[in-house]
């Protein structure tokens, strides 16, 4: 096979070399693991927040929904034939018949789906280790997000969007869990927990803006067909990486996982509960505004496309250093992470009570970024307190400890729309 030169003077044999002998090391093998998750963690939630400003406005344009005017005046006009006097509305607006529950439904279908195969995608994790899990759950995203880039009716974007509820519960759980396996100092776990939690920021909070750029410009098949093609590299570096890691835990040994403490016995330790309790109120109020927030500012505000999907992107920046700042004060004084936890929650109130009041495109970034803020407080003080109780008081497997924790996700991102909807 002829040598494919690259810049620099090596060829593709060379560097595949170099980076098999890289994921050998320790070091190296936690790093790449942690680019594999954290690439796991953004497609999730890019592909779960793409669909903000492009599926209301897809299921409009072929006629998913049926109309009828409100408002306006009507006006009689002669018929050509027979001169009969039809009636004919002027102005008013426009109503999408079934469209609020429909998207509502929509949106939550995902979470609904993750929330019931969570018990047992820990469960599986928990025997099997983290890696087979993950690729079963990257697999299934890869074919859901190919659903929807040729996806033409309501009932195909709903099962895509169910399929990848399936996926979600798998990799992410897995990747979570995987994360805290090979970080075991709780402050490195902290840290990558972080990194963790920003790639899913990221993925949310740019989804949006990218899908609506994508979808005005290019079409809605294109930003989904991207998506698609990153989960499949994704799924490959996660074989690779993983592969070597069995093959030094054969060498050393280790047949397989240790046993790991069931779903329902952790969920009857009061710590755990009341933090999962504050993950599903943290993230219950972005849960609100997903499929509400896009109609909203179509009908009460002037705004294009690209503006639907921009006003999550300036959030990012408070998201990064609410994580930023837990860390570091989490390290400091880590018997105060329930204080930090408990000061996110006043502040995501704080926000939702002044988004109503917002009229313009402009004034919804602070309560946004309130918003953001106060959820990557709450999130990055939990998910590690969570690893360090099992560590603590049981078997240091991570699979189900994690599955509660998206299983808090789910429950607030399976009812939240259906409720804001109502």
């Amino acid at each position: 096979m002829p040598m494919i030169p690259l810049p620099g003077g090596q060829d593709v044999r060379t560097l595949w070399k170099k980076f098999n002998e890289r994921i050998q090391e320790p070091t190296a093998q936690r790093q790449v693991i942690l680019v594999a998750v954290c690439i796991a963690l953004l497609l999730d939630n890019m592909l779960y927040m793409v669909i903000v400003p492009i599926i209301p406005d897809y299921l409009r344009q072929i006629g998913a929904w049926t109309t009828h005017k409100e408002g306006g005046r009507v006006e009689y006009i002669p018929e050509n034939s027979t001169n009969r006097l039809i009636p004919l509305r002027i102005g008013g607006k426009v109503v999408y018949e079934g469209e609020d529950s429909a998207v509502g439904l929509l949106f939550a279908i995902k979470a609904m789906v993750q929330l019931l195969v969570n018990p047992f995608s820990g469960a599986i994790i928990d025997r099997l280790g983290y890696d087979v899990p993950m690729m079963i759950g990257l697999t299934i995203m890869f074919f859901s997000t190919s659903l929807f880039a040729c996806g033409r009716s309501y009932g195909v974007l709903f099962f895509a969007r169910s399929l990848q509820g399936a996926g979600s519960a798998f990799a992410d759980t897995g990747g979570l869990a995987m994360i805290a396996d090979r970080f075991t100092e709780e402050s490195e776990r902290q840290k990558a927990l972080g990194i963790a939690l920003t790639f899913i920021s990221f993925g949310s909070l740019c989804a949006p803006p990218f899908g609506g750029f994508l979808y005005e410009f290019c079409g809605k098949e294109v930003p989904f067909i991207l998506l698609a093609l990153v989960c499949l590299f994704d799924g490959f570096l996660v074989l690779i990486v993983m592969s070597t890691v069995r093959a030094q835990m054969k060498q050393a040994g280790i047949s397989r996982p240790a046993e790991g403490t069931p779903i329902y016995v952790l969920l009857q330790d009061t710590d755990i509960a009341v933090c999962a309790g504050a993950l599903v109120m943290a993230n219950v109020s972005l849960a609100f505004l997903e499929p509400t927030i896009s109609i909203w500012m179509q009908d009460t505000m002037a705004v294009e496309e690209w503006q639907i999907g921009m006003i999550w992107l300036p959030a990012f920046l408070p998201y990064v250093a609410g994580i930023y700042l837990t860390v570091r004060l989490s390290n400091r004084y880590p018997c105060y992470q329930w204080l930090l936890a408990a000061t996110g929650l006043a502040l995501t109130g704080t926000s939702c009570l002044l988004i109503p009041w917002c009229s313009s495109f402009w004034s919804l970034f602070l309560p946004i970024s309130i918003l953001c803020f106060g959820v990557a407080t709450i999130d990055t003080a939990v998910l590690p307190t969570l690893g360090y109780i099992v560590d603590t008081r049981y078997v240091s497997v991570y699979g189900s400890i994690y599955a509660i924790a998206d299983i808090s996700y789910s429950m607030a991102y399976a009812f939240g729309p259906i409720i804001a909807v109502i």
